[in-house]
Order: C-alpha cells, then structure tokens, then sequence
C-alpha cells in the first residue's frame, strides 16, 4: 500500500514539488493457504464479498477445487480468470485479457485481485494491476521455486515485448504476499532444479551460510521439493525452511532500499548481466534458471581468472551447479552472445557493465573495466573446464517444454500450433508430448511456425523465438 505526501513551493521561475511515496507490504508464510483451517486469505476479502482471481491454468487443474471450497467456505463469491502464461506469452495480448475480466468483474477501486501461479503470471498479472486506474491493488500467491524466493520479493512487473524480455512494466507492490511451499509438493523436479539457481545466485554473492547448506543438501533439496514431499526427515524440513526464510530475507535486505532500482550496483543481478540475450538464443528458449547458472558459472570464471575468487571457492560453486543439475555453458553462449549482450545491458545499467561477481564466496564485487579481449580468454578457459564436468556443463532439462510454452486459455490455436512444433521437431527434455518423446534441444520450426504465422495465428506477429507481439485480426 502507499501513501503519499508531497510539499509544493512557489520558486522564482515557477514550483517545486517535494514528494515522497510510503510503499508498505506483507509477506506471511502459511503452509495450505486454501486450507479452510486458515482464515488469512479470506480475511483479506470480507470486506468486497467477492474475489476474482487470475490463475494458472496448471495450478487450477490441481488446486482448483480446493480453493473453490475454501472461498465458498467463507461465502465469498469466486471469479477465476485462468491463464496459461510462459514466456512465450508474456505479451501485451494476454495483459490485456486480464484487463478484460478486471473490467467485466467491475474491479472497485482498492479491491485487490487475487494472482495465483509462478512469478510469469505474477509479473503479467501484476502488471495489468499497475495499469488499471493506474493502481490497481492485488495479493499474490505464488506456487513455483522462483515465484517465491524470486518473483515474490520485487515490485517489478511487466510484460516481454518485441526482442525484449520484460521491456514493458511498471514498479508496482502487492498489498499482500502468502507464501506456501506446500504448492511444491505437485511442482515438476525440473521447476524446482529451475528455481534452485536463484538460491544459488544470493546465496553465492551475499550469504555464505545459505551456500553452505545449498552445498550439504543440495540433491534431497531437489528430489524432495525442499522437503515438503511426504516422508522427509525433519531434519531435511528445518534446513529447507530455514534456507528459504534466509534466502528472502536477503533478497528483501538488499532490494527494499533501492525497490525503484534508482541503484544500479545490484548483488541480486549476480548472473543477469548476458543471460537477458542469451536466454531467448536458443531455438527452444532456455529456463530462466539455467540461463542464468550460465552466466553465473562464467561470471565465477572470470572472477577467478582476476585472482578475486579462489581456486577452491570456484570449484565449490561449479561443483554445486553441476550437482544441482544446472547448466554451466552452451554452444550458444559464445563470443558474439557476450559482444551483443553487453552491448545491450550497458543501456540498461546506464552506461556501466556492473557485472556482479563472487568476491570472495558470499560477498560480491562489480566488474565495470571488462573488455572484449579478457571477456573472451575467460570463455575459452571457461569451456575447458566445462569439459571436465558431467554433460560438459550441459543442464538437466535445461529447456522450455510444452509445460513453460504458455498461452492463454482462450488461445486454444496457439497451443495446438506449438504442440504440434514440438512434436514434429523431436526431443526435448526427454518428455512426452501428444505421444511425441522429445529431449533436450532445439524443437525445429517451433520458432518459425510461431514467428511467421503459418496460418495458426490471426492477426500480426511479431515473433522472436516464439514469442507473439501483436494483435489479433
């Protein structure tokens, strides 16, 4: 919520106005917020009588018929908006297909919409938010890894548009923040592996502890859902609750003095300053999580090769990232990525690289005089050693699938059409996709049938690598 106070003044020219915003927002961590046990949710709509939520349409097939009997529990009336949002369509088209049912529903003013689902629809949902009215309120419940130890500390909302990623948003908190990790229980292993990096990224640059014990339990962390899977020592239960806590406590700790990002010199891009461009390359978009791991693992290559992180430091988070199932290099993660993409971060970060890099293990240095000759010695040296790792620092499930693909409901040609692409193209990530098995690696003409229309798509497209800008006819 904020509050506004502001001075004018009359000047010698004309005015000045002196103004200051109070942003304040909650976070609660509640194990079965639908749970008809816990009020705390309900609580937050007596006052309307009503909730609409905007759902992913994946979290409401499992978690639906729960969260339609907690709200009739406490005879609240419940519109859902459901969504089905990867980065594929974080677009303008999906936006406004929530200003849409915001409009129908007759949002009121500060009435909060409710965003369930992972720090996508967060971001999309969150953003339309911002839009309608100019503030519209909302209370986020996020269900993936990087929903709740990532997404759920920024303000930052947005939606991708043309090339970029999330080039269109706004800085817009939520009222409210409940945080259940019991949704990780039905969370696929790859989307925990997926969030695990950003663990790793504060973890790496500002919390030695929280590295350490990433470090001891890396693989039940995982294989457990961060112990929330039934059969899960206690012990096992405590570590994963007490990493989660820290982990965004630290992300807060670091963030909230600079929610406006006014400050450019920040710990938690650790493993942001290449992976915006190199994440979208492939021909099958990466995970954000082993996108940034790539970037990460190299920035930790390249502190190294300036003698600011030690050999054995180096080897601990490499070695981690491989445990972790990670990525650490790829083909296309070369010499031309690196050029381009500091071109492209040097406009965001206002003419400074800023790269953030371990220095030592737990605290972070920024790298600003970095040129394009030391940049690319640390990559050949960074591709040996990869060759020493298991997949020569190739991920686990490193790709999109039909699970990450992301349209909205309605859009039921564009997700046959992207089905359709991937089954035709192979293998990728080693899942079945409409009888199709299909591993790791780039669906052949997903990109072309999406970017160029190929009749499955009314209206302009504009797509790089998948995704749609445009509107329909």
């Amino acid at each position: 919520m904020s509050d506004m106070n502001a001075t004018v003044q009359k000047t010698a020219t004309g005015f000045h106005v002196d103004g200051f915003e109070k942003i304040t927002y909650d976070f609660t961590f509640l194990d079965g917020v639908f749970d008809i046990k816990n009020p705390q949710l309900a609580d937050c709509y007596k006052r309307w009588g009503r909730v609409l939520a905007v759902m992913d349409l994946n979290v409401f097939d499992i978690y639906g018929e729960q969260m339609q009997k907690y709200f009739d529990h406490y005879r609240l009336t419940l519109k859902l908006h459901k969504t089905k949002i990867g980065e594929k369509a974080k677009t303008i088209p999906t936006f406004l297909s929530i200003v849409d049912s915001m409009t129908e529903f007759g949002i009121i003013r500060k009435e909060p919409v409710l965003v369930v689902g992972g720090g996508l629809v967060t971001d999309v949902a969150g953003f339309a938010c911002a839009a309608y009215r100019r503030n519209t309120n909302f209370i986020r419940v996020p269900t993936t890894v990087i929903g709740l130890i990532d997404a759920s500390v920024s303000i930052k909302v947005a939606v991708n548009y043309g090339n970029y990623k999330n080039r269109l948003g706004a800085y817009h908190a939520p009222i409210h923040t409940f945080l259940d990790f019991t949704f990780l229980r039905t969370l696929p292993t790859a989307q925990i592996r997926n969030g695990f990096a950003e663990l790793i990224k504060i973890s790496t640059c500002s919390h030695l502890d929280t590295f350490n014990l990433l470090d001891k339990y890396c693989e039940q962390l995982i294989d457990t859902g961060f112990g929330r899977k039934n059969g899960v020592s206690k012990e096992l239960v405590e570590v994963a609750d007490k990493i989660n806590a820290e982990g965004i406590y630290e992300m807060l700790r670091l963030e909230t003095p600079n929610l406006h990002e006014i400050g450019l010199d920040r710990v938690i891009a650790y493993g942001h300053t290449w992976s915006p461009l190199h994440e979208l390359v492939p021909e099958t978009p990466l995970r954000h999580g082993h996108a940034i791991s790539i970037d990460m693992a190299y920035s930790a290559t390249l502190a190294n090769s300036r003698k600011l992180l030690s050999d054995h430091d180096h080897r601990r988070i490499l070695d981690l990232f491989s445990r972790a199932g990670l990525s650490m290099d790829h083909p296309q993660f070369d010499s031309e990525v690196l050029e381009k993409g500091t071109a492209a971060i040097l406009k965001t970060r206002d003419g400074t690289l800023r790269a953030a890099v371990p220095s030592p293990l737990g605290q972070c240095k920024f790298l600003n005089d970095v040129d394009a000759k030391e940049m690319n010695a640390a990559l050949l040296r960074h591709k040996k050693i990869m060759k020493g790792y298991p997949r020569q620092g190739a991920g686990i499930e490193a790709y999109v699938d039909a699970s990450d693909t992301g349209y909205s409901a309605s859009n039921g040609a564009a997700v046959e059409a992207i089905e359709a692409a991937a089954e035709k193209a192979g293998e990728l990530n080693g899942t079945v996709i409409k009888g199709g098995h299909v591993p790791n690696g780039h669906a052949n003409g997903v990109k072309e049938k999406l970017a160029n229309g190929n009749g499955y798509l009314d209206g302009v497209t504009n797509g790089v690598n998948g995704f749609v800008n445009g509107s329909r006819g």
